[in-house]
């Protein structure tokens, strides 16, 4: 009787369990495993449900400091949501809580150039339905373009594949590249003569150099690896590490600024070399790209245009370029070497004397200049 009674316990258990899992499942069989919410979910009776952006639209082009309207409807229409969270790139600027499902988000919130996202996040009962699309922030104003006049012309080595330049207490201190032929430089600047030299391995391409608390930092190419050295004695005090290529360096109070050839900017904690933040560089009408030699003056970072002899005058805290500086005929092109790499590239600013340096890959000269309004 025991066994009998257990058997007929089992078996009722399994019909249970199989009633169970055909009423949840709406199919026999193991019951399936819980899916990841995603951008749809499915209500009760099987209808599919989500929220549909109706702007702005995907790769909506909007100017710095404009409102851009963001506008929601449920999908299918029968579908209602309890409440929606607006983002804007990546933080929340509002929940609404009834219809209809619009939000204008404000100029002051749009205050970077670059793609930004707007997402949505709508909850309908125990669903969570999100759209998210991208708009592109242009600047808001038509940069100027400057031009210079040359105050004075040094030597300049013209072996030297000029990478980075930063001017410090009457020296010009000079980051080189190449294989086999980078280096860390001293440079009198009215002679050019090279006063210290260190270099690097031979395997190593370098690219910029800055200072920050009489500490120099020096990047390569594509090895994704630095260096820091001690200021007055080129002495290797630490490596930096990083995860993308390095171009051009400059110092902004206890921020260091780094190029990679695009147009994002990257901002580094020095001591421990992580990215703190970002900029995208766009001026009225393109993203301003193949950023490299940077260099910070009077509130602006300047960065030479690889392979142009234009120079982007770029707001830090926005990502507009304010102005370019078109350096076109300081060293004729007659007299350059016939490759594509002898191009300008190498900023010093003289905070003393309020004097700009600019030079070349392997230019002969170092010139002084001044902007001409």
């Amino acid at each position: 009787m025991k066994n009998n009674y257990a058997r007929v316990v089992a078996l009722t258990s399994i019909a249970l369990l199989i009633t169970w899992t055909i009423s949840c499942s709406g199919r026999t069989g193991r019951k399936a495993a819980e899916a990841p919410r995603s951008n749809t979910t499915e209500n009760s009776t099987g209808q599919s449900g989500s929220v549909k952006m109706e702007s702005p639209a995907s790769d909506g082009e909007y100017k710095l400091g404009s409102k851009i309207d963001v506008s929601l409807s449920p999908s299918p229409a029968g579908i209602v949501f309890d409440s929606v969270k607006i983002y804007f790139d990546g933080r929340e600027a509002c929940r609404l809580n009834s219809a209809p499902w619009n939000y204008s988000i404000p100029p002051a919130s749009n205050s970077r150039t670059g793609r930004r996202s707007v997402k949505a996040v709508a909850y309908s009962g125990e669903r969570v339905m999100t759209a998210t699309h991208f708009v592109v922030v242009y600047s808001d104003i038509v940069p100027k373009k400057y031009h210079f006049r040359v105050v004075h012309t040094y030597p300049h080595d013209k072996e030297a594949f000029t990478q980075g330049l930063f001017w410090y207490d009457g020296m010009l201190y000079e980051g080189t590249g190449q294989e086999a032929g980078s280096s860390l430089r001293e440079v009198d600047p009215a002679t050019g003569r090279v006063i210290r030299q260190t270099t690097l391995d031979p395997s190593l391409f370098g690219e910029g150099i800055t200072l920050y608390k009489d500490r120099i930092y020096q990047v390569t190419w594509k090895n994704r690896v630095g260096f820091v050295y001690d200021r007055k004695t080129f002495n290797v005090l630490n490596k930096i590490y990083y995860q993308t290529q390095g171009w051009g360096l400059t110092t902004i109070d206890d921020r260091i600024v780094m190029s990679d050839g695009t147009n994002v900017l990257y901002f580094y904690d020095p001591e421990t070399f992580t990215v703190v933040s970002q900029i995208e560089v766009y001026d009225n009408a393109k993203k301003v790209d193949q950023l490299n030699e940077l260099e910070y003056i009077n509130g602006e970072i300047w960065a030479n245009i690889w392979t142009t002899d234009l120079i982007a005058r770029i707001d830090p805290t926005t990502g507009r370029v304010n102005s370019y500086l078109d350096l076109s005929g300081l060293y004729p092109e007659e007299e350059r070497l016939k490759t594509d790499s002898d191009v300008l590239n190498g900023i010093a600013w003289d905070p003393t004397g309020k004097r700009i340096f600019v030079t070349g890959k392997r230019w002969p000269y170092l010139y002084e200049i001044s902007i001409i309004q």
